[in-house]
């Protein structure tokens, strides 16, 4: 009996994500919206397990997720002059110590006509 290495647990990181939703029946977005932009904070060991995560927790919620925008990390968001406030810290903090997608903002889309 051959022992396997141990693979090497990659850290849990919190990425700042931009998801674009559409509507959807029992999605709680404000009547005679077209849409939403949310901002999150979700952990995974890569950007794109936290995508992943996230588009799953929004299908959970009656959303209907069109697009997301990744800005990466807590270190190069830092990196490119990002200003990261105490308030953000606590939510990414939070995103990783639950292992979980936080939803920080909601911006309901108008259309204008």
């Amino acid at each position: 009996m051959t022992d396997k290495p141990k693979k090497k647990k990659r850290p849990q990181q919190v990425y700042t994500l931009l998801v674009e939703v559409g509507r959807a029946p029992n999605d709680g977005l404000p009547k005679g919206s077209s849409g939403a932009a949310l901002m999150c904070y979700a952990s995974g060991v890569d950007e794109a397990e936290a995508v992943r995560e996230t588009v799953a927790v929004l299908k959970q919620a009656d959303m209907a997720p069109l697009d997301v925008s990744g800005y990466g990390t807590l270190d190069e968001r830092l990196s490119e002059g990002h200003d990261i406030g105490d308030e953000e810290r606590t939510l990414m903090q939070q995103a990783l110590d639950q292992n979980a997608v936080i939803v920080a903002k909601v911006t309901p889309f108008f259309d204008k006509g």
